[in-house]
């Protein structure tokens, strides 16, 4: 072998442990509801008995907006993102849901440990046990399920998450969304709040608006972000909720390298579009060594539409 064949040989494949073909390639973006393929998580995946997947997913060093947090941890976002595309993979794969059918996920909870998303030398490669459980089927059509995800990498068990879904078809949808089908974001967007306060580097990645004269703080997000607004859709996603959550917390708790390490979610109602969404934090708690908790609140119109308990690592201990 020549040197420089040498160095060209995939020692990479020794931190894919015992099961290196679930890291081959992505698995179909429209199983996944991505219209990037860059923003396609998972790997690969294979049955397992009673309803169950094992799917393989990759955290990037370098992702464009889940990117390193402190210099230190792959952003947990990341986790959050693949347990959403795991439960979109689940009902195809499994529960033979159609593509074309819409998904409301109505909770969603996570949580990892620090080593569990520690850089490396080169992505995470990381193995996702995931179970289904509450199928419910009016005649031969699912219309909600659950799930719950066990993660491990490099052998190890790192985290977990759940989540709970409704499905329906495209003409139930429009019913659903009435007047709000096919409704367009505005791109008027109130001021941001200063980006290092909430670990970002620039505007455009800020989802928390400043404060107000009245002192209510409203979420904001860009429609022309690439990785937020992936695809056209009629209201905010759940995972630009997940992340004003994670702003407004580490805003809160002054703490803008702190690590998200767990994250419960609770979606009540569609965020529109044509109304501001208002944010509110509660007082911090203790939450073990070096972390602290603490709820976000969503509020529009009035009306709770969403809510969060969120809690950070200080990650003080280098």
């Amino acid at each position: 072998m020549t040197a420089l064949l040498q160095a060209d040989r995939p020692d990479f494949r020794q931190s894919e442990g015992d099961e290196p073909e679930l890291f081959e390639q992505t698995v179909p973006r429209t199983l996944v509801h991505r219209a990037a393929i860059s923003e396609v998580l998972l790997t690969g995946v294979r049955p397992c008995e009673d309803d169950k997947l094992r799917i393989g997913a990759q955290w990037s060093r370098g992702h464009s907006y889940y990117g390193a947090v402190a210099g230190r941890w792959h952003d947990p976002m990341l986790f959050a993102e693949a347990i959403r595309q795991a439960g979109l993979l689940l009902a195809h794969e499994v529960l033979a849901i159609p593509l074309g059918f819409s998904f409301l996920t109505e909770t969603m909870s996570f949580d990892i440990t620090e080593e569990g998303v520690q850089l490396g030398r080169g992505p995470a490669h990381v193995v996702l046990d995931v179970s289904l459980r509450d199928v419910v089927r009016r005649g031969n059509t699912v219309s909600a399920y659950a799930y719950d995800v066990v993660a491990h990498r490099d052998g190890r068990r790192v985290g977990s998450g759940s989540a709970t879904a409704k499905c329906v078809n495209p003409a139930v949808y429009r019913r659903l969304r009435g007047d709000y089908t096919g409704a367009t974001p505005s791109r008027s967007l109130p001021a941001a709040i200063s980006p290092e306060l909430v670990g970002r580097t620039c505007e455009f990645d800020v989802v928390l608006a400043a404060e107000s004269r009245d002192g209510s703080r409203a979420l904001r997000a860009d429609p022309d972000h690439p990785v937020l607004f992936d695809h056209p859709v009629d209201h905010l996603p759940g995972m630009v909720l997940m992340e004003a959550a994670r702003q407004a917390a580490l805003d809160a708790l002054r703490c803008p390298e702190g690590l998200l390490v767990a994250c419960d979610a609770e979606f009540h109602k569609y965020v529109e579009f044509d109304s501001p969404c208002l944010i509110s934090t509660s007082e911090r708690e203790a939450a073990g060594p070096g972390r602290e908790a603490l709820s976000v609140a969503f509020h529009q119109g009035g009306t709770p539409v969403a809510g969060c308990r969120v809690t950070v690592s200080a990650g003080s201990e280098r």
